[in-house]
């Protein structure tokens, strides 16, 4: 999906928040450190299946003031929902006045680490050019993975003295697509044909090599946050793929990958050891209800239940309304948020989907709940909880 300048991130019409990430070397001792950290975080809930978590994102709360953050999480937890996802992005002491704000009202917090923070790179790295279409955003292949320790494992440790649970924490965001992911590119000029496989990208040994450090750094975050008191049985959940499609990386000029590839890579790596589940984002459109149905099964076709692979959380879905009016009419995209929570419930029932987050609050015009004031009841029904097919039934 797309960042606009604007500090936001947009699918078609769509900005969104969050920053990208950035990467180091393959090497022999980069190599020793995975192995070592691969036997010491294993994940704790093998087996397990949590309940469905249903949640809202309010992503970059630290530009905001004090102020401000309390009466949008206040309205947040007002309006019934129990789970949000939120971020840690620069700067961090806002990000963590934000987390105690929502901890404090009884939110449960699932915890984005934006790997496009720049005190995770030398300051010899510089990012990748967007061209001025997109942010200019970090290489994962320049990351540093001792800092990125260092200043994981300092916020982790206030968060902790804080007294804040953490539910799951989610390193990295969308690294199969240009717009988060520096090692992948953005041509100077969009509508050409995008690549469709890893042999196909302008720079494939750096993509690789960002990969290598991806996960090691999921390892380092495992590793850290099962080192806290209050958190150290959070999940971890790789980052939320993006869905972008082809064509439309064609028209926006950005490399991706589709998001089953990017998995059966990490796979590759050693990833089914240091997560609980995988991360993936899901913006079906103002479709028909089975076209609805189909996208969701094919983009959540490697999702399998935790009892034999790992499951996945929909870190971000979406449905748009571009209306601005107030009151806001919002029949046309309650229908659809309709369709895609009912195709949510055949993966709950299969045990192989167990958290959906809507995106978002109040940010994003197009894709916001918060509409004039309040929640239509529309909107609020993507807040409400979502039980299988069978539940339903017994």
């Amino acid at each position: 999906m797309l960042w606009l300048m604007s500090g936001s991130r947009a699918i078609p019409g769509k900005v969104r928040s969050g920053f990208p990430s950035g990467i180091a070397q393959k090497h022999r001792a980069g190599a020793l450190l995975l192995t070592a950290l691969l036997a010491l975080t294993a994940p704790a809930h093998a087996g397990e299946v949590p309940a469905v978590r249903i949640g809202i994102n309010r992503m970059n709360l630290a530009w905001l003031p004090r102020s401000e953050q309390e009466k949008v999480l206040k309205d947040i937890a007002m309006s019934g929902a129990t789970d949000i996802r939120l971020s840690l992005s620069r700067p961090i002491d806002e990000s963590i006045e934000a987390l105690a704000i929502a901890h404090r009202l009884g939110l449960r917090i699932l915890l984005e680490i934006q790997l496009g923070n720049k005190s995770y790179y030398p300051q010899s790295a510089g990012p990748r050019t967007g061209h001025g279409r997109i942010w200019d955003v970090y290489r994962l292949s320049d990351l540093d993975l001792a800092r990125y320790r260092r200043e994981l494992h300092d916020a982790l440790r206030r968060i902790d003295a804080l007294g804040i649970r953490l539910e799951a924490i989610e390193p990295g965001n969308e690294i199969n697509y240009a717009g988060y992911n520096g090692d992948l590119a953005v041509f100077r000029k969009p509508g050409t044909r995008t690549p469709r496989s890893l042999g196909e990208l302008q720079d494939r040994a750096g993509f690789e090599r960002g990969l290598d450090n991806y996960v090691q750094a999921v390892a380092i975050t495992r590793s850290e946050v099962r080192r806290t008191t209050h958190s150290r049985d959070a999940a971890v959940i790789s980052a939320g793929l993006s869905d972008m499609s082809a064509a439309e990386a064609d028209r926006r000029g950005m490399e991706r990958l589709d998001p089953h590839q990017l998995v059966a890579l990490l796979q590759e790596r050693g990833i089914d050891s240091l997560v609980d589940a995988y991360g993936i984002h899901i913006y079906p459109g103002r479709k028909a209800a089975p076209a609805i149905a189909a996208r969701v099964r094919s983009l959540l076709e490697f999702c399998q239940p935790a009892a034999t692979g790992r499951s996945c959380w929909v870190t971000e879905w979406g449905i748009a309304n571009t209306a601005r009016s107030c009151p806001v009419d919002d029949r046309s995209r309650g229908k659809a948020i309709g369709a895609t929570r009912a195709a949510f419930g055949e993966f709950i029932e299969a045990g192989r989907l167990t958290a959906a987050y809507y995106y978002d609050w109040d940010s994003e015009p197009s894709y916001s709940l918060w509409r004039c004031g309040k929640l239509s009841p529309d909107a609020a029904t993507a807040l409400s909880p979502l039980e299988s097919a069978g539940a339903r039934a017994r």
